[in-house]
């Protein structure tokens, strides 16, 4: 089968095409045909090997070849043991908890990774889902437990998770205001941000308006700035961007809002969590997908330099084996 392969941390050169075997599934596992996959930031940073927190799966080289997490496709084997899933269901989902190894023909995975797919919905669509529109859910409704009129800040808006996150916010009643740099602006608008800042004229947390929620996908600011755009009883969650931030907010949000009613805290990702759920509104035209471009197997490293670069609006996917 045909497969991404990367051998050691550092740019999109390193990624190259290559002709391997094709795995077989164990007994708690299913062997996918996959036929989309997508790109999230942590596909960028563990390729680069930065920051240095993203070499948890190996240190001086990466622990897993194949790179990829988040994946639709179709069941072609089952191992003995597996009870949820047979040969032809449609299903999706993410594999950073299991060895990752989605961008390839095929890939074996628990299949407690996996979800099946609404019938009404397509494999590309599908592989845009896994990661970060459960991460939105998680923080808007989890983290955030966001309610019927009150103001919801999203930084980084204009991404993956970006996107989801505003949708969200709005089918909860919330006001919602969106982050992101000046190319993003109208992808912000059209998944329904009511108000939106283009970080690059205005920055948010010196305008003097407060917030019920600020949830932050590129974390860059103080704490004490995202602490003073809180309203009294607002909550700042932090699922990415600067890893200082990410470990400023873990070590010290509960002493820097000691006191107060306010919280900050990072957003602990739970893989897969609602997805089914999420597959189902995308079906059912309650969620949309944002699709920046589709990219073939061979061309994935483009699709990774486009991350790299910042400018993806919404999510990058891989078509495979259509």
């Amino acid at each position: 089968m045909k497969a991404i392969y990367y051998e050691k941390y550092g740019t999109v050169e390193n990624l190259e095409l290559r002709e391997i075997e094709k795995p077989s599934p164990k007994e708690n596992e299913i062997l996918l045909n996959v036929k989309a996959a997508s790109l999230n930031s942590w596909d960028w940073d563990l390729l680069t090997g930065k920051p240095v927190l993203f070499r948890f799966w190996g240190f001086l080289k990466p622990k897993y070849n194949i790179p990829g997490g988040d994946v639709a496709g179709i069941v072609e084997q089952v191992g003995k043991n597996v009870s949820k899933f047979k040969p032809g269901d449609k299903v999706l989902g993410d594999l950073c908890q299991n060895g990752w190894g989605g961008f390839a023909e095929f890939v074996c995975a628990d299949e407690k990774a996996f979800t099946k797919i609404n019938d009404s919905l397509d494999f590309i669509k599908a592989a845009s889902l896994p990661q970060a529109a459960v991460i939105a859910l998680q923080g808007i409704q989890d983290c955030g437990n966001v309610k019927e009129g009150q103001k919801v800040l999203i930084n980084g808006a204009g991404g993956g998770v970006g996107t989801f996150a505003i949708q969200f916010a709005k089918n909860m009643g919330a006001e919602v205001t969106g982050v992101d740099k000046t190319n993003k602006v109208e992808l912000m608008k059209t998944h329904g941000a009511d108000f939106v800042i283009d970080y690059t004229k205005e920055d948010f947390t010196k305008n003097g308006k407060h917030y019920d929620l600020i949830f932050d996908t590129s974390a860059y600011h103080k704490l004490g700035e995202y602490k003073n755009s809180l309203t009294s009883t607002g909550k700042f969650v932090v699922v990415g961007g600067s890893v200082n931030t990410i470990l400023k907010t873990a070590l010290f949000g509960s002493l820097i809002t000691l006191g107060s009613q306010k919280e900050m805290k990072v957003l602990v990702h739970a893989p897969n969590k609602n997805l089914s759920l999420i597959s189902d509104l995308v079906a059912e035209g309650k969620l949309n997908t944002a699709i920046d471009s589709v990219y073939t197997l061979k061309d994935t490293p483009k699709a990774y330099q486009l991350l790299g670069n910042g400018d993806v609006k919404g999510k990058v996917v891989i078509e495979i084996n259509y």
